[in-house]
């Protein structure tokens, strides 16, 4: 067993498929939206900046979203289904194939967390005096504390116990954010201490696992999901054959279904409810934009960011959702209904407007709390012509499809 020549081949393997959907996502009018909007918000985000004054917890913000992404270190394996069968014996020779794998993953992270670092520095400058050295030696050290996050989270799959990896998150992602703002709060001396303590455990987990064996099962799950979350992209601008969706019963969200009036024209209303609530693609996608939207809501007060990142995260969550009008196309039953094709279509629009209101009511609530009830109103107005707007498109995109 070459395990050198088996990982260059996954991994050119991977290059490909990532390549032949890239294509497409990058000459997608998505990819042209987002650039427009975060160019607006760069813009929104540079005035923000001067009015900040040295009591702004710029330390805190940074440590919390850059520990974040320190804890979360998901490795690349590229292993699939078979694998469990046919590399199982040999996996006491597979040693430089994983070690190429997290090598791989540290550095694609970390040039994710110098991208993120960059975009926090004109604010942690404004409130912080920060010189070149001090500056390289953050660098240096969130790629070092990075490489150890990432080797942790590896002895941790070892273990068949999934607290154990529940536990070793929360306990790195605590340590992670003090260690961070102790650094940015320039108390390097007290850092220096949480570093030992990462050091110690990277030591115990590799000790401790040193005669565990790898889990396979563990390892291939983790590696499809993280190709699905690619996939449900690139599906937005091309039809993806590996996409495979997974489904939750969510029986505490049943009573939303008693506002789907008991008639035979509801019957596509109530079949697609059901889809894009029990489908972790919908809901999920659902929340996670609505949250990430929030906060971004509250850095940027001004009534025109406001209407910018309103608008910019409902057609993100609307142009992701409407693929759910081919969730049955391949189920011969739906198409013997004794109900006009329009009606399917029209309930498809109808729910997808629902998600997106539901968001919108939410970024005018979270304005509103923070005092900013001009940006709400602004907010919520801007969503209504969105949604008006939004319907003639999704009629015309979902003919297409």
């Amino acid at each position: 067993m070459n395990s050198q020549g088996l990982w260059k081949e996954r991994f050119l393997g991977y290059s490909q498929e990532m390549q032949k959907y890239l294509r497409y996502i990058f000459n997608g009018h998505l990819m042209f939206v987002m650039v427009i909007g975060l160019g607006g918000l760069g813009f929104y985000y540079s005035e923000w900046v001067k009015t900040l004054t040295a009591d702004f917890p710029a330390a805190w913000i940074m440590a919390i979203v850059l520990g974040f992404f320190l804890t979360r270190s998901p490795i690349m394996t590229f292993l699939k289904e078979a694998d469990v069968v046919f590399l199982l014996p040999l996996e006491t020779k597979l040693r430089m194939y994983f070690k190429q794998s997290i090598l791989l993953s540290a550095m694609m992270q970390g040039f994710i967390l110098i991208i993120v670092y960059i975009v926090f520095l004109p604010m942690y400058t404004k409130v912080t005096e920060l010189d070149s050295a001090y500056s390289l030696f953050l660098i240096i050290l969130l790629l070092a504390v990075k490489y150890l996050n990432i080797h942790i989270h590896w002895y941790t799959l070892k273990y068949t116990e999934t607290s154990v990896i529940k536990v070793d998150f929360f306990i790195r992602l605590l340590v992670n954010i003090v260690l961070l703002y102790l650094v940015f709060a320039k108390a390097s001396q007290l850092g220096v201490i949480l570093c030992l303590l990462l050091g110690g455990l990277f030591i115990y987990y590799r000790n401790a696992t040193i005669k565990k064996g790898v889990k396979w099962e563990r390892l291939i799950e983790l590696e499809g999901k993280r190709m699905m979350s690619f996939y449900r992209i690139a599906n937005l601008f091309t039809d993806v054959p590996k996409l495979r969706g997974k489904v939750a019963r969510r029986k505490w969200l049943d009573w939303l279904f008693t506002f789907i009036p008991y008639r035979q024209s509801s019957t596509y209303t109530f079949l697609y409810a059901r889809t894009m609530l029990r489908a972790n693609d919908y809901v999920g996608l659902l929340v996670r934009l609505t949250v990430i939207g929030s906060f971004v809501l509250l850095t940027f007060p001004s009534i025109i960011a406001s209407i910018l990142v309103t608008i910019l995260f409902l057609y993100m969550t609307g142009i992701q959702i409407l693929p759910v009008w081919k969730q049955h196309e391949l189920k011969i039953w739906v198409s013997l209904y004794p109900l006009p094709a329009k009606l399917r279509e029209t309930a498809v629009i109808q729910l997808v407007s629902s998600f997106l209101l539901f968001e919108a009511i939410v970024f005018a609530f979270v304005l509103l709390i923070a005092g900013n009830w001009q940006g709400a109103s602004a907010s919520f107005l801007a969503s209504i012509v969105f949604l008006l707007i939004f319907r003639g498109y999704s009629a015309k995109k979902i003919r297409s499809f």
